[in-house]
């Protein structure tokens, strides 16, 4: 106790010092660098006794009064103001702010905000874009020259005119389902450039073709693509709008009615197209129990096991995708799939060559030409 007192009293007699800070100097303000506009930054010394400082903060003046119009905590001396208009002119200042002391720096200024057109810092970007387009338009000029392009063989679109073959041959429809996405989603538009080879050869053969739709619109897209296949063999008599249906937009809703037909229709081939959920088990091993012949594709990995499992063909992901190019042999198509697959083997050297050097540079070699190519492909 008498411990207490006696420390007490002894900081009672330390004498009160006035606190005096320094304003901040060598305050820099310009055009933020490599954006959309709207920007100006402002940079500074900190205060010679930064330790005392609690704020700095930034007034702004566009000729008349200046206004606050953001805080940096000490120890910062950047700040971005983001709420300037492109092509007016301003003014800032500095204010170290401690314990009701302040300390303005001097004016700067004038300093105009304005849109840059390029990002300096993402050439590799621009670089890399115009190789992929070039590579695009290279192997697009060589399809339409008359030029063969070599495409992997896809068993599943290579099984397409087999299977509707096959339903043909026994007498059964063709069941052919567009995933659970709407319009807006790309696996549904692959989808739907895989129908119109379906229905294509299903006009051919006359073959009944069921399209159970999730949504509305992608059943009108149906509807419209299965009819210009009747119409392109000249068969427009057979086609019959009441099989592409809406079903309904509740998940497994639309899994039990499409179970539902499988078991009354029984058709010979059943297609899954899209993006699926929970239900692709459901009703691919529906699809298995009937006897039929089964090709399902999907983006969704999470899918695709079960798929893969319960079907006779599997599209995996970008087979998927590539589909209107394979089936079509049309030249701009055919031609960016090719363009495509070289800048993803471009992509893959230069995965394989960091790779190698990320490895030498873990040894001690080659650390300066490590750095250089981190710094180009993934700049900070």
């Amino acid at each position: 106790m008498f411990f207490w007192i006696f420390l007490f009293g002894q900081i009672q007699e330390l004498p009160f010092q006035d606190l005096e800070i320094s304003s901040p100097d060598g305050v820099r303000v310009f055009d933020t660098p490599n954006d959309k506009g709207s920007s100006i930054t402002i940079e500074w010394e900190l205060s010679p006794n930064d330790s005392v400082v609690s704020r700095y903060e930034i007034f702004r003046s566009d000729g008349e009064e200046y206004k606050s119009v953001g805080i940096a905590i000490s120890g910062s001396n950047r700040y971005e103001d983001k709420d300037v208009v492109d092509g007016k002119e301003y003014w800032y200042r500095v204010t170290a702010i401690a314990d009701g002391e302040y300390a303005d720096s001097e004016v700067m200024g004038p300093v105009v905000s304005s849109a840059q057109w390029f990002h300096h810092g993402r050439w590799n970007a621009l670089i890399l874009g115009i190789i992929v387009c070039g590579l695009a338009l290279w192997y697009i000029g060589e399809a339409k020259r008359g030029n063969p392009l070599f495409i992997r063989k896809i068993s599943g679109l290579e099984a397409v005119d087999d299977a509707v073959g096959r339903a043909t041959e026994m007498g059964r429809p063709i069941l052919y389902l567009t995933g659970l996405m709407d319009m807006s989603d790309i696996s549904t538009i692959a989808s739907l450039s895989i129908l119109k080879r379906v229905a294509n050869r299903a006009a051919f053969h006359n073959t009944p073709l069921i399209v159970p739709a999730y949504e509305p619109i992608v059943m009108s897209a149906a509807q419209e693509i299965v009819k210009q296949a009747h119409l392109e063999v000249g068969r427009p008599d057979t086609y019959d709008e009441s099989r592409i249906f809406y079903l309904t937009s509740s998940q497994f809703g639309y899994a039990a009615g499409v179970d539902g037909i499988m078991l009354r229709e029984r058709p010979g081939a059943v297609f899954l197209q899209g993006y699926f959920f929970a239900e692709s088990l459901i009703l691919a091993e529906t699809g298995a129990s009937i006897g039929a012949i089964q090709i399902a594709g999907t983006p969704a990995t999470s899918q695709l096991p079960f798929f893969v499992a319960s079907c006779d063909y599997t599209l995996i992901g970008e087979e998927m995708y590539a589909a209107s190019s394979y089936l079509s042999r049309e030249p701009t198509l055919l031609g960016s799939i090719k363009g495509e697959d070289y800048s993803k083997m471009i992509i893959i050297i230069a995965i394989g060559v960091g790779i190698l050097l990320a490895t030498l540079s873990s040894f001690g070699l080659l650390k300066g030409l490590t750095s250089q190519f981190i710094n180009w492909f993934a700049p900070a």
